[in-house]
């Protein structure tokens, strides 16, 4: 399958989400935001869509606030079709709050509430920029990214605003009862961060750290599953830690995607 990897002014993950497609057997193409406009690539030739992590547009007015901007206001037909006909999406750290910010997540009707959006990423509740190993428990049999997963998922966190909240008055358990929470950050040894840092490195509600949308072939998730592909990433490899890759995350998209190649 064919994956479309966005790239905006700031964007820094997206060869690393390459390799990691390319790993779990897709084809990764890269599209500068400019060219969709001109229509020199358009979104319903591909089977995936990737929204890689980094810096979009400097974070100016708010982490992923730009990028959000962009995808609402020129391709939000297109990415709409993209989504309802079912295809695989993943928005990864930066990618994650443009999709939050867009309303795309959480989607469905409470996506929006009153006018306002459901959900945002706001800053760490240590009030500073973690960049910091986490582990991650799948947690949604709905979600078509983590569906099947049982092993945790060791990986990397790099974000001042990575604080999953969801709007005065709504219930979290909204998002467990419909089962939106893809992945939960943990403790090493797979028991529940309940809250406490650094295991929960940023606060977030639940210890949510992915979430996906009412169908579940739209993911977003603040860590970086793309940064541990190779056992040799891992910091603790030389001292025998094995397995608990993100790979799988992007082997189970990739399969899905097959579907609509």
């Amino acid at each position: 399958p064919l994956a479309l990897i966005l790239q905006a002014h700031g964007t820094n993950r997206d060869l690393d989400v390459a390799e990691a497609l390319t790993l779990a057997g897709a084809t990764p193409v890269f599209a500068p935001l400019n060219e969709l406009r001109a229509g020199k690539k358009s979104f319903s030739d591909y089977q995936m869509l990737i929204v890689p992590g980094g810096f979009s547009y400097a974070d100016a007015l708010g982490a992923g606030k730009l990028l959000a901007l962009d995808l609402t206001s020129y391709f939000a037909d297109e990415i709409a079709a993209f989504v309802a006909a079912g295809k695989p999406v993943i928005g990864i750290c930066n990618g994650f709050q443009a999709l939050v910010k867009s309303g795309i997540l959480p989607g469905g009707n409470w996506g929006v509430v009153n006018g306002n959006l459901s959900a945002t990423l706001t800053f760490n509740q240590q009030g500073h920029f973690e960049c910091r190993w986490v582990t991650l428990a799948p947690r949604s049999s709905l979600c078509l990214w983590t569906r099947g997963l049982e092993e945790p998922i060791d990986c990397p966190v790099a974000h001042g605003e990575g604080r999953f909240l969801l709007q005065d008055g709504i219930d979290p358990s909204v998002l467990a009862a419909a089962d939106q929470i893809a992945l939960i950050y943990c403790c090493p040894d797979g028991s529940p961060a309940q809250g406490a840092y650094p295991a929960n490195p940023n606060g977030s509600i639940l210890d949510i750290a992915g979430i996906c949308s009412p169908r579940g072939n739209v993911l977003g998730l603040m860590p970086h599953p793309e940064n541990h592909i190779h056992p040799h990433q891992h910091p603790h490899y030389w001292r025998g830690l094995r397995g608990r890759l993100g790979l799988a995350l992007f082997r189970n998209g990739v399969m899905y995607a097959k579907d609509f190649s």
